[in-house]
């Protein structure tokens, strides 16, 4: 287990990593510590729309809940052929209770046109969006290892219920949360990576925040080949 899955592993509470001494001995992973965090993830991974919703609704795992306006749970089709997974909510989400609204949702919503996607309607064409973390870090920062590891049974059932043929994953963090790695956009994009959901292999696709586009004008035409290679890889599928 790397470093990144250790921290993450702590953060749920999940206890010490046990290494086999020798052939007579097999200590058991699941500690006492950890069964609360293995309870909770096997419940959330039970719940239907409406339970799961509710759940994060009410959600109060870890500190974030006491600077939120409200959880920021996701919109989209839920039966969706594309995923799209942003990295947390800013503040306009976090008042209206969507993610990706105001200017960088506007961008998203153009960048998707052009490929003939929207977010709106339950068409083949619809995509469904989340955000790895549903709550707002206060000031945007970025998200804590343990906040992480509290929303990641949240993201997991949702991608399991969307159960979508294709994932894009948008910006550092998030691409490196879902992926479990520290490699850059930069030497992630370009090619499809797969990520394993209840027994299903995803392909994802890597590209730009939308709020980074903003700031960075010049890897719009980057982005836009993320989109056609998602294209691609959704119809290789």
């Amino acid at each position: 287990m790397d470093a990144r899955r250790t921290q993450l592993w702590q953060a749920m509470g999940l206890g010490p990593i046990y290494r086999l001494r020798g052939a007579t001995t097999q200590p058991s992973v699941t500690s006492e510590a950890a069964r609360p965090a293995i309870d909770r993830a096997a419940a959330i991974a039970r719940l239907d729309w409406k339970e799961l919703r509710q759940e994060v609704a009410g959600c109060r795992a870890c500190t974030l809940c006491e600077t939120r306006k409200q959880t920021v749970f996701g919109v989209g089709n839920a039966n969706a052929e594309w995923m799209l997974i942003g990295e947390a909510p800013g503040a306009e989400e976090d008042a209206r209770g969507e993610p990706f609204v105001g200017q960088a949702g506007r961008l998203l919503d153009n960048m998707l046109a052009s490929i003939g996607m929207s977010r709106e309607g339950q068409t083949p064409k619809s995509v469904y969006i989340a955000n790895v973390l549903k709550c707002r870090p206060p000031g945007n920062r970025n998200p804590q290892p343990e906040e992480v590891a509290k929303c990641e049974p949240f993201l997991l059932r949702q991608i399991e219920l969307v159960a979508p043929a294709l994932i894009v994953v948008m910006g550092r963090f998030a691409a490196q949360s879902l992926l479990g790695t520290d490699a850059s956009i930069a030497s992630l994009r370009g090619k499809p990576h797969w990520i394993n959901v209840a027994g299903r292999q995803i392909p994802v696709v890597v590209t730009y925040h939308p709020a980074y586009l903003l700031r960075n004008l010049i890897d719009k035409e980057k982005s836009w080949a993320d989109l056609c290679l998602a294209r691609t890889v959704h119809t290789a599928d």
